[in-house]
Parts: C-alpha cells; structure tokens; sequence
C-alpha cells in the first residue's frame, strides 16, 4: 500500500499527512505534527525555515522507519511569504513574516504612487498590507542587502520544494497572493515590480497546480535513506488547497476557510476586475483547474488564538474547548467590531486591542476571558454574513447555503453562530480540508483520480459533513443591523 504525503503548513502550526485510496474512501493519518513559530530578532519578525525544513525530513524518516511507502509528495502553505536565493544557490536570510512591521507606511506610499485602480486592474487582489508587494517594495525602499543580492524570488513552498528537490518553481495560487501577478496576461506583472524598482528576472517562472516539479534530490535521498520520490506543485496557497476539497457537487457554491485567517467566497471561471470589486476590496486568487477564487480575507481566529496567548503570559491557562464553553456561557451581543481593524493585525496584547476598539466606538469593554471569546465569535459571523452577501452581488448569484471547511469547523459554536447570522445552512466538513486538497491535486495529476469533480464527490462519500440550521433568527438579525451600524459597514 502506497500513500501521498502532503505537508500543510500553517500559519502557527505544521502536519504531514498521509493519504491513500481504499475501498472507494479516502483514509488519512497524521504522521508528523509540529509547531510553526515565528522567531523575533530585534525588531523584525521572521520565518525559521530551516527548522520547517527539519521538520519536513523528519516526516519522511518516520515513514521510512514505519515501512511506509510514499507515491508523492505535495506542500501548502499560508500566502505572502517568500525567501530570496543568492548566486550561489543559498538563501539569502530568513524569510520576513508577513507580520512584520517593515512595511509600516510603506503600503500607503506605493498604493499613492501605483494607485488603487492600476494596481487592482492589474492584478484583481484585495488590498492588504501584508500582501508581498508591499514587502518587496519595502526592502527595495531600505536598500535592502538581501534583496540586492537575489536571483531567485520563491515563494514559502517552492522554498521548501526546492531545498527538496534543488529545483525552482513558483505555483499558480500562491503567485497570485503577492498582488503582483497579472491574470489576464497570466504571469508576473513587469509594469508593478518595475513600479516597486524590482527586477522582473528573479521572479522565475509560474507552473499551475498538478505539474510535476521534480524528485527527492539525490543529497536528502542520501542523508534520509529514502528514495527519489516524486514532487508535484499542488494547489499551494493553503486556501486554495482547502477550496479543492470542498464537498460541493455543483459549480456554485459558497465556502468558508476557516483558521488563523477566515477566507470566505466562490469559485469562478475568470477573475472579476469590476470597479465594484475594487470598491469592496475582494480579490481574486488562483485556484484548480483554470478557476479563481472570488473571495475576502478576514481576520480569522487569529484574534482567539491571541487572546489565549495574552492569558497564557499573565498565568491564566485555558485550552481551546475550555474558551468556547466561557463563550456559551456568556451574554450574547455585549459588544460589536470589526475583525478586520487594523487594531487587530500585528502581535500584542489582543484583549487590550479589543478594549481599545470598544472605547473608541463608545462601547463597554468586555470584563471576562468568556464575554472576549463570545464577541470574537459572534463578530467572526456577522462579517461572515457581510461578506457573503458581497460575494453573491459580485457573483450574480444567491448561495443554498455555506460550506465550512478547516481546522476552525470544530468550533461548533461558530459553525453555529455563522447559520445563525447567514440566514442559511452551514455545512461543515472536512476539518482537514488544506491537507486533502494538496492529496487530491496529487492524486489527479499521478492519474488515480480523473478530475476535480470526481475528486470531491469523493471527499462527500469520505468524510462526515455537519449539518448546522440557522436559529434564532430574529435575534440574530437584529444584532447584525447593530453590528453595521456600529462598525460602520454599511
């Protein structure tokens, strides 16, 4: 018996996961776990790649050790994030996190000098500080070494896969990510990185999800005692790995990402690059199979994930299962925001950020670790809602429902609270949904499966989905024109 291995790395953590195909099902088995930390020096924020990197060759020595054979390999990660190769093949520095305040100002700078609609026109991607152009623009502006010295721009997993496989290629997805790649032309776009003072020559080449990029590299197959096993470029925006396994049978649907980021939209057949679209800040990200992803970032559980944090500093401890119970438990509708403030976007103290917020907008501050998590989540579906309504206008389409995917479904609170706050069914399911795209794009282009369609009726026939009904309704919409009008969304 033969597996796929596909490494999902997130935002704060990292699985290896392994796949095979028995009996009209698919099974899964996490082999390797680890933490994905970011690493403070001075005042940058940055990656620890080659401690991702170690990970990765553990994961193949416990396959090796357990007698497991692998047919492929395939990785995904977060978007943004790259790292610059020097002459002599080595990586130049660790990669910035796209936390990183190094583009403090500078996004505004660039987004004065490029404007708004040229830069949407050309790209059709939400505007986002952390997108990488910025970052790129940043290094160019600080007269950056690193970037000085680069010949090759790779995104985190075609880093990855090149320590791997000494190849480089970036993918598809995750190229459209940095808002500088061009769907029309479908390539990097020379007008914006000419505009940012970056040279076009180390942007390398674009490959579309399924293309075979290589083998185990003759050094690791040496180090590890594996063979030279294939490599494919999945769909390698974690996203867009979660996108593919979505359970939907028609081409219409809507779906929720949810994790440390919320992505919420469709999937299209061409990117919508309407004045509209601009106007609302979606974007549109590459997908399967000649698609797009018609969707908005939103800040995700990234705000749950740190107020944990901040409690865990100041000595009060509490698992996950034990926050959303203290939300339960709490009033409802205590006070309103906007997840995506930018209150919210870098590291600190995330209830202060949240009290903050409430003082500005005239509101009480919570006063309880339950009262924070409640309003995280009763928040997290309300702008759900809003931008599920702003996806069907974009769209020209009214959605049965919501499917819910990723780590963040098994938050049946949440998954509650969205059907409450969307009006519609929530159908959530699977949890792992990155690491079973990644396996489903490798299945694809190693023929096993025939295509994207087949590949999801697939996941419905493998995996529990959840079937959350909206609830009380009128309570809930209420609070939503609450939630507008205090946030000032409308």
């Amino acid at each position: 018996m033969t597996y796929v291995l596909a490494f999902d790395l997130g935002a704060s953590s990292g699985r290896a996961m392994l796949g095979r195909i028995e009996n009209g099902r698919i099974q899964l088995e996490e082999l390797h776990r680890f933490s994905n930390d970011p690493v403070a020096i001075g005042n940058r924020l940055h990656w620890d790649m080659l401690r991702l990197l170690q990970e990765l060759k553990q994961s193949l020595l416990k396959a090796k050790h357990r007698g497991i054979a692998i047919s492929s390999i395939g990785i995904d990660s977060w978007g943004v994030d790259f790292g610059l190769i020097g002459d002599n093949g080595e990586l130049l520095g660790n990669p910035y996190h796209y936390r990183d305040a190094h583009t403090n100002g500078v996004y505004e700078e660039v987004v004065e000098e490029l404007t708004y609609d040229e830069i949407f026109r050309r790209t059709g991607i939400q505007f986002m500080s952390i997108n990488t152009l910025y970052h790129l623009a940043a290094m160019k502006r600080a007269n950056s070494p690193l970037l000085k010295e680069a010949k090759h721009f790779l995104m985190i997993p075609a880093l990855l896969r090149y320590f791997l496989t000494g190849k480089m290629h970036n993918e598809f997805s995750l190229a459209t990510t940095t808002q500088m790649f061009n769907p029309v032309s479908n390539d990097w776009d020379g007008t914006l990185l000419e505009g940012i003072g970056v040279d076009r020559s180390i942007m390398g080449t674009v490959v579309a999800p399924g293309t075979g990029v290589g083998e185990l590299r003759e050094s690791i197959c040496t180090e590890l005692g594996v063979p030279a096993v294939p490599v494919y470029a999945v769909a390698e925006h974690d996203t867009g790995s979660a996108v593919a396994a979505v359970p939907a049978l028609a081409p219409s649907f809507a779906y929720l990402s949810c994790g440390t980021w919320s992505l919420i939209g469709t999937e299209v057949g061409n990117p919508v690059l309407t004045e509209r679209a601009q106007q609302l800040n979606f974007t549109n990200e590459g997908g399967v199979y000649g698609t797009y992803r018609l969707l908005k970032n939103i800040m995700g559980l990234w705000l749950l994930q740190e107020c944990r944090r901040a409690w865990e500093r100041e000595g009060a401890s509490y698992t996950f299962p034990e926050l959303v119970k203290l939300a339960d438990e709490a009033k409802p509708f205590a006070f309103f925001m906007d997840c995506d403030d930018d209150l919210f976007l870098q590291p600190g103290h995330m209830p202060e950020a949240i009290d903050a917020y409430c003082a500005r907008t005239g509101q009480q501050v919570p006063d309880n670790p339950g009262a924070y998590v409640r309003g995280i989540l009763e928040n997290l579906a309300f702008k759900y809602r809003y931008a599920l309504e702003q996806t069907e206008e974009l769209a020209g389409a009214v959605f049965e429902g919501l499917h819910m995917v990723g780590g963040g479904i098994q938050n049946t609170l949440l998954c509650q609270w969205t059907a409450n706050a969307i009006g519609k069914p929530v159908w959530a399911g699977p949890v792992e949904g990155s690491a079973i795209g990644n396996m489903l794009v490798q299945w694809i282009a190693s023929g096993k499966l025939t295509d994207i369609w087949e590949a999801r009726k697939l996941v419905r026939e493998s995996f529990p989905i959840e079937l959350y009904e909206p609830q009380d309704a009128a309570a809930w919409r209420n609070a939503y024109e609450t939630f507008v009008m205090t946030t000032k969304l409308a």
